[in-house]
């Protein structure tokens, strides 16, 4: 039986990580060794990143809705409270939109909010 060589596999992992590796500064887009570490270590950003994203737009989001609930007369965690006493169940991405894009309908959400408590 003929003896396989990994000539082929091992090109074709190589030029993998080369190819994720374009664009890097220096050796790293260019030296295998180099451009597996900065992969590795991109992969990780990348990651941690699409965590963080999450993270930063609830934050967002909060901060919209309580600036938008100070103009109406109301803090923050009153109004979440008086809207789920309420029965209102819109989440923060939607709340911040119409706290941006139509503020008589944030106003009528913070009235029944109010009224609710």
């Amino acid at each position: 039986m003929a003896r396989v060589k990994g000539a082929m596999a091992t090109r074709k992992r190589r030029n993998k990580v080369l190819k994720l590796a374009k664009g890097y500064w220096g050796a790293k887009s260019k030296h295998f060794k180099m451009a597996k570490e900065a992969v590795m270590k991109s992969g990780n950003y990348a990651y941690i990143g699409r965590r963080l994203k999450k993270r930063d737009f609830r934050r967002l989001w909060i901060t919209r809705i309580s600036a938008a609930c100070k103009l109406n007369g109301m803090n923050y965690s009153t109004f979440m409270n008086g809207l789920k006493k309420a029965g209102i169940t819109l989440n923060r991405k939607m709340l911040s939109e119409i706290a941006i894009n139509d503020e008589a309908g944030f106003t009528a959400l913070t009235e029944k909010a109010k009224a609710a408590l």
